[in-house]
């Protein structure tokens, strides 16, 4: 079944929407949570709750993209999820660290003007995603949206740790120069 269709069923609240969803994307969002928990149970709750909070905002919201949509959701619940554990035990974590790494060039969100500066942000990181070349990209996705370990990533792509390492610092560089000329960040 095609995403628009899928969608649809959202928009008329037909359950069948929960079952293409979860048939289509389920592996996906599953990929994405465990990569964030490292927990087989939490990461397979988040992916229930996903459907859950999918229903919810289907309408008024009305995604581009379900596949990023869906994802979007599972990363959120993964990182709260993790978050609220590593605040119980006070743990490290991977997705904790990924976003320490990420914190040196990102801006604090502040005020009202929260949303709006988020989505600019948002669209700043995209268009900066793009100038990236593919293995960088790759490796910077795999990193901070999937909240994959630098061992995982160096494997995949065939590289040693350091190199992971070092290729994340200069993107991370990279990132706060771009923002700082679009003037995201001071």
């Amino acid at each position: 079944m095609e995403d628009h269709e899928i969608v649809e069923l959202y928009w008329r609240r037909d359950e069948e929407a929960l079952r293409a969803a979860q048939s289509k994307y389920g592996g996906y969002c599953l990929h994405i949570a465990a990569g964030i928990l490292a927990d087989r149970q939490d990461a397979e709750e988040c992916v229930s709750d996903t459907w859950l909070r999918s229903w919810n905002a289907m309408p008024p919201h009305r995604p581009g993209c379900l596949r990023l949509f869906l994802g979007k959701i599972t990363r959120e619940l993964a990182c709260d999820r993790a978050r609220a554990r590593n605040a119980r035990k006070r743990g490290g974590g991977v997705c904790l660290e990924a976003l320490e790494e990420l914190a040196e060039c990102l801006p604090a969100a502040h005020g009202t003007e929260e949303a709006a500066e988020a989505r600019e942000l948002e669209r700043a990181v995209n268009a900066f995603l793009h100038t990236l070349s593919e293995q960088a990209c790759s490796v910077f996705l795999r990193r901070y949206w999937y909240a994959e370990a630098l061992e995982e990533i160096a494997v995949r792509y065939g590289l040693k740790v350091n190199t992971v390492k070092t290729s994340l610092f200069r993107t991370r560089q990279k990132l706060r120069a771009y923002l700082e000329k679009e003037e995201l960040i001071p």
